[in-house]
Order: C-alpha cells, then sequence, then structure tokens
C-alpha cells in the first residue's frame, strides 16, 4: 500500500467543549479542545479536524473564538467544519486559523458553493463531508443525510460523491450514520465504493473501536483516518496505532 494514511483525531464541539456521541446523538463531554488538540499533536496526529456538531441545526456560523485557540495549539493542518455555508463564512473560519473547511449540509444544498469555494481558497482547502445511512432503496444502498445526519435527502451517497469529486475536491469526508460513536467498525463498503469512483482521498469517518478497523479501512482505500471517542478517551493511543498499521503494510509516519 503505497498511499500515505493520516490519522486524524475529531474534536466534536457543543457550547465550546469536546463532546461525543454515538449515532449523532447521547453527547458526553471529553474535554477542553486546546488541551486535546495540543495533546493530539504531541502524540503524533498527522490532521486535526474540528466539527462544531450543532451549528447548521442551530443555524449560526461556527465559534471562530474556538477556532483561533485551537488553530495557536495545533501544529498539524487542522479542518473546521459546521456552520460553513458559503464563500464569507469559510474565510472568517480560515482567517480564525484552519488550515481547512468542510461543508456538508450548505454543499449539498447549494452544490455551486463547491466550486466557488476552491476558486476563492485552493482545492487543498475545501473538504466536502457527506453524512450517510443505509437505505437499501438505493443504487449503492447509502442515502445522503444533511443537518447533522438529522434530515434524510432521498439522493444517493455515491451518486453525490462522484458530483462532488467533479468539482475537484481534494478531500471527501463520509460519516456512517450508523457506525457513529458505535465502535462497531468503519462502513467498508462505503468507503471502498468511492475510493474506487473518485480522486479525493476518502476520510473514514464513523465507527472506529479497535485497531483492525482502521486496518480495515485502510485496506478498503482510505488514506486518511479519522475517530474520535477512542483516542478522546485513550482507549486507543495514536503511537500504538501507528506502530500496529506500519507492522501491518500501511504507510503511515512513525
Amino acid at each position: 500500500m503505497s498511499n500515505l494514511v493520516k490519522i486524524m483525531p475529531c474534536l466534536d464541539m457543543q457550547n465550546g467543549r469536546v463532546v461525543k456521541g454515538v449515532h449523532f446523538v447521547d453527547i458526553a463531554d471529553a474535554g477542553d479542545p486546546v488541551e486535546c488538540a495540543r495533546a493530539y499533536c504531541a502524540a503524533g496526529a498527522d490532521e486535526l479536524a474540528l466539527l462544531d456538531i450543532t451549528a447548521t441545526v442551530e443555524n449560526r456560523g461556527t465559534l471562530l473564538e474556538v477556532v483561533k485557540r485551537v488553530s495557536q495549539a495545533c501544529t498539524v493542518p487542522f479542518t473546521v467544519g459546521g456552520g460553513i455555508s458559503d464563500v464569507a463564512s469559510a474565510a472568517k473560519v480560515l482567517e480564525a486559523g484552519a488550515n481547512k473547511i468542510s461543508t456538508s449540509s450548505a454543499a449539498f444544498r447549494k452544490p455551486e458553493i463547491i466550486p466557488a469555494m476552491i476558486k476563492e481558497f485552493g482545492a487543498d482547502a475545501v473538504t466536502v463531508a457527506i453524512d450517510v445511512d443505509v437505505n437499501p432503496a438505493l443504487p449503492s444502498g447509502y442515502e445522503v443525510f444533511i443537518d447533522g445526519g438529522r434530515t434524510g435527502t432521498g439522493f444517493d451517497a455515491l451518486e453525490w460523491a462522484k458530483k462532488v469529486d467533479g468539482y475537484g475536491v481534494k478531500v471527501i469526508l463520509p460519516t456512517s450514520k450508523a457506525g457513529d460513536g458505535a465502535k462497531t467498525g468503519y462502513e467498508l463498503p462505503l468507503i471502498k465504493a468511492m475510493a474506487e469512483c473518485c480522486s479525493a482521498d476518502i476520510v473514514a469517518s464513523g465507527g472506529a473501536g479497535t485497531m483492525e478497523h482502521f486496518l480495515e479501512a485502510a485496506q478498503a482505500g482510505a488514506t486518511v483516518l479519522l475517530a474520535a471517542s477512542v483516542f478522546h478517551f485513550h482507549m486507543i493511543d495514536i503511537p500504538e496505532l501507528k506502530k500496529y498499521l506500519r507492522n501491518n503494510g500501511v504507510n503511515v509516519t512513525l
């Protein structure tokens, strides 16, 4: 496996604190974002994600003050998502210190913002996140959900990923609603299907519970492995995970 695979802890934010839920609900506190960011950078994280999980449903922008504080503590590339609905809101987040922005619901509702953001900030700065859940009635078996996983769209997730990829986005981040926080493993068929039909890097997100789960996702074609609970609660630590992946033939930086 030649592609470099990156480990990306995700800080899900609510009211300025890091939280973690299961299936996008049942939220538990997991600490201060700046402390978490500092610890993850020291532990060897390759990138960090910060997701303001209620910004879209509360109809407000991202918590810029938190972004500022985290960016000052962060020594690796840092992606921020949640409440980014247009070029102006993306610009504010990047000005606050994020390296990249991630957009999900807004991109689905107004796909034209994807090329507009790429034109303004460059393709490297734009990630499109896709929340999905299983729907056997659709060709790929997966449906796009928006509003933090609350609203079904009836749209096929693989078709949407192909459309997003066509805009020249460098990173697509699909999160399985069924897998989120459940620690039962990533949604491997979805990762594999997206990796095969998209030129963008695919982020595995939602469901990591064991080191084997990370390995399976890398083998399915994910080049970024995102997780939250297992890192926040020290069920898995990054240095051990990287050694395990390296020993199993995955190209990671130690």
